[in-house]
């Protein structure tokens, strides 16, 4: 997979950019606020219809106009695929695969990216809900209906707050709801672990190699692993926790209160790991994201690289960049190219930004 080109207009301070993509490796050059993590986030965007950076998509489209469009043409599979997306301040949008009107789920399947930003280095340090939304993104770049099962699953569990909120409560719905989320429950939490234990298993390897020595382990807080094993304990937990969620007004159980716990030689790196052990398991994830995409789409993913090279020491650095396989596409910022030794440099596109735009 490659993306060959990529258009914005009034995307933040991009006013009018395009970009040639005629190598695998891209590197764009400029200070910061000059809008080179702009472009990396367009491109995510494409894949995600999300902002790493912002829930509201309003804040895309650049102050004084009215919509943005990010067009795009990919290589996948020998096949030229064209994406268009159109978005303006009445939240009305358009998205187009080679110029067909489409579902967001059919437009999301077409590109695969991995982010790896400095807001990524302080995953371990984020709150529960920063390591669910990495692990949940992550799942869905492999399985796609996945994203539908999250989607069921956060309706529901509104609905059930909304019950819980009125001062008699209906325990007869509040049954029905919850079984219902017992149900789309389990099937989260199975797929998590099921992803959790193959990431584990690659990122260990790499994270041995760059710590030279160190064991590398993940854990999941739900303590069972089949579906019926969970099935079973969520519906445990709920009944015993039952007039804590009526009290509180809000569901306590679930997936959407779990997190990953990560350990290095056995002690939780949470509490204990020094930043640059921290940033070694990162590092490691991030890298075998792509593996994962690989093995099980046939392709290599799209791998943007944010201002996250000077945030890591010569050791990671080498190791990242000497990591990434020749057929990725890597796309990558900088706000200079001193961090790159001369051989990396010989075969990229090189792109310098001001004031949102490319500068030759």
């Amino acid at each position: 997979m490659q993306i060959k080109r990529l258009g914005l207009k009034n995307y933040r301070n991009c006013t009018n950019i395009e970009l040639e993509f005629p190598t695998k490796k891209t590197l764009i050059i400029g200070k910061n606020a000059q809008g080179k993590t702009n472009i990396l986030e367009s491109v995510f965007f494409l894949s995600d219809l999300k902002s790493p950076r912002t829930s509201s998509i309003s804040d895309l489209i650049q102050i004084g106009t009215e919509h943005f469009e990010i067009n795009s043409i990919l290589e996948k599979n020998n096949t030229e695929i064209e994406l268009d997306y159109f978005y303006n301040s009445e939240k009305k949008r358009e998205l187009k695969v080679n110029k067909v009107k489409t579902t967001p789920a059919n437009f999301k399947s077409v590109l695969k990216t991995v982010l790896f930003s400095t807001k990524d280095l302080l995953l371990l340090r984020g709150t529960p809900q920063d390591r669910r939304d990495w692990l949940d993104r992550a799942i869905s770049q492999i399985y796609p209906a996945y994203y539908e099962r999250l989607t069921k699953y956060d309706k529901i569990r509104i609905q059930k707050n909304n019950l819980l909120k009125n001062e008699i409560i209906d325990n007869t719905l509040l049954d029905i709801y919850n079984d219902q989320l017992i149900i789309t429950g389990a099937n989260i939490i199975f797929l998590r672990k099921k992803f959790l234990k193959e990431i584990e298993k690659i990122s260990s390897e790499k994270h041995k190699i760059i710590s030279e020595s160190e064991d590398f382990t993940l854990n999941y807080t739900c303590p069972k692993n089949s579906i019926e094993e969970i099935s079973e304990y969520l519906k445990a937990e709920l009944k015993e926790r039952r007039q804590e969620e009526i009290a509180r007004h809000q569901s306590c159980i679930g997936p959407h209160r779990d997190d990953i716990e990560f350990y290095i030689n056995g002690m939780e790196a949470t509490k204990f790991a020094s930043q640059g052990q921290q940033r070694t398991i990162v590092l490691s994830l991030k890298l075998s994201e792509l593996d994962i995409i690989k093995d099980k789409t046939g392709y290599y993913p799209v791998l943007l690289l944010d201002d996250v090279l000077a945030e890591l020491d010569d050791r990671r650095q080498n190791y990242l960049l000497k990591s990434i396989d020749k057929n990725i596409q890597t796309i990558i910022t900088s706000v200079d190219t001193l961090l790159f030794e001369q051989e990396f440099l010989e075969d990229v596109t090189i792109y310098n930004i001001e004031n949102g735009s490319i500068k030759i």
